[in-house]
């Protein structure tokens, strides 16, 4: 399984990882729910289950995906800062681009 981080959702990221109260988590990538051919997802952090991959970004975060969700496989983490601040998770490997 692949997963892209931004650099800006990096520095994001490394900031919530930083924290005490994550100290043991690791960042997860979900699926909220699905619809036609593509899926809307969600982030949090959390311990890693049985059912789960970790994959290994570029930019030195581990993140949790779901083994059996192929939705998951390939998904890009941005963030953005206009027109609304906040994270955006596509999967372009899916023909998910966050477009609609």
């Amino acid at each position: 399984m692949k997963c892209k981080i931004t650099r800006n959702a990096a520095k994001v990221i490394l900031r919530e990882i930083e924290k005490e109260e994550n100290e043991n988590l690791k960042l997860r990538v979900f699926v909220t729910h699905k619809h036609g051919d593509h899926a809307h997802y969600g982030l949090d952090m959390s311990e890693p289950t049985q059912n789960d991959t970790v994959v290994e970004t570029d930019k030195g975060i581990d993140v949790l995906l779901q083994s059996d969700e192929p939705l998951l496989d390939g998904v890009k983490i941005d963030y953005l800062y206009f027109p609304q601040e906040g994270f955006v998770i596509t999967n372009p490997s899916q023909g998910n681009h966050g477009d609609h």
